[in-house]
Parts: structure tokens; sequence; C-alpha cells
């Protein structure tokens, strides 16, 4: 067979259709089988995708199910600080010390003394001649000299209350700023009465010193109800 007749016969063999007709049944079931044999022949070289391993494992990445254990905070320790107050026993000014957690300002130890004294202090024959306020005084300081201006609450005051007002105010801006050595208090009532008061006219029990709260009685970390 000539080489062109070899062609030929090569070509009608690998032809889908039969010579000088339509494609028959054996032809059309060849067709997908032979492609189905080409397919894992076209695929070569092409590795299947698995489980691909990048390397080491992130750190700080938790475990699906694992919780990170909370951080252990060591709570701050609050301080433990004395308040002068001045009370009256027997007629007379009498400085009583209350141990509170935490710093206070001017105004709280105003409302603390407002309150009156604790249930114990009152066992032990102290009173006060200052009325019940739920709203403190307006306080101002100016270096040595502070103001308090009291609410129409307040009412009129005797000698007394603006004596205990008074020294307890002082004393305690000793207590913020010893350098000062001395404070001056004075209390505006309502209406404009004013009254002056000066620590060193206060009786023991302030700040260690004359007119200081070195002797006066500590009554612990009572409230006043």
């Amino acid at each position: 067979m000539n080489p062109s007749a070899r062609s030929r016969t090569a070509a009608t063999a690998l032809s889908p259709h039969p010579p000088g007709g339509r494609p028959g049944r054996s032809a059309r079931r060849a067709f997908p089988v032979l492609l189905a044999a080409l397919l894992p022949l076209t695929a070569c070289g092409i590795p299947e995708t698995g489980v691909v391993e990048a390397g080491e494992p992130a750190t700080g990445v938790l475990r699906p199910g694992v919780t990170a254990a909370p951080s252990e905070t060591v709570p701050e320790e609050v301080p433990l600080v004395k308040i002068p107050l001045y009370f009256v026993a027997d007629g007379d000014l009498t400085a009583v010390s209350r141990t509170v957690a935490g710093s206070t300002d001017l105004s709280s130890t105003v409302l603390m003394l407002f309150k009156g004294p604790a249930p114990q202090e009152r066992r032990r024959g102290l009173t006060t001649e200052l009325p019940s306020a739920a709203v403190a005084p307006t306080i101002r300081t100016d270096g040595t000299v502070v103001n308090v201006h009291l609410p129409r609450t307040a009412g009129s005051l005797s000698d007394t209350a603006i004596d205990q007002l008074a020294c307890t105010v002082a004393v305690a801006r000793l207590r913020q700023d010893p350098a000062l050595g001395s404070a001056q208090v004075a209390v505006e009532q309502p209406g404009g009465r004013l009254a002056g008061r000066s620590s060193d006219d206060c009786p023991s029990g302030g700040t260690g010193g004359t007119g200081g709260a070195g002797g006066a009685e500590d009554t612990g970390g009572a409230d006043a109800p």
C-alpha cells in the first residue's frame, strides 16, 4: 500500500463518521470513552491539592474550645486616713478623729460633720449643734483662707455650731497642706452674716501641735447615720 493510501486508511479509522454516511452508534459510544481516556493524560504533572503544611503553627492562636486564662490583677491598696471632726461634749468643743478609706476633700469632711456623731460617739456623750444637711456648703480656698458659704437650709447657726464648722474646716485644710502653719476660716451664713475663726483658736486635736489634731480621740471608721 502506497503512503497516500495508508494515510486515507488511518484517517478513516480515526474519523467518528463511517465513510459516506452519518456517524454510527458505535462511533458515538466510542467518542466519550476516548475523551475519558485522554483526561488523565492531560492532567499529568498537576498535583492534587491536599493538606499543605505551611511552616510552624501561629503563636498566640488558641485551639478551638480553648480559652485564655484571665490575667491576675492585684487590687491597689486603699490608704487609711484620719479625718478630724469637732463635736460638743459637756458644752465644750471636742475633737474626734474618724478613720476612713481613701482621701477626702473639704466638702466631704463637712458633710460628714453635718451628719453628726456616730452612735458610739453619742454613747460617749458627744453631741452637735449643727443641723443635719444633705447639701454640702460651698467651699473656696485661697492659700491660708477658706471661705465657707452655707446653703439656705442650714439656717442661722449658734456660736458653738460655727466653732464646730470652722475648726473642722481649718484643721482639715492644715491636713491638706501642713506647710501653711495656720488656717483662717470665714463662714457666711444665709442672709450674709459672716463669722471668722482661726485654727489657732481651736482646741488641741487637728494636726499634732497647738491647735492640731494629735490629741483628737480616734473613733475609728464610724459613719454617722
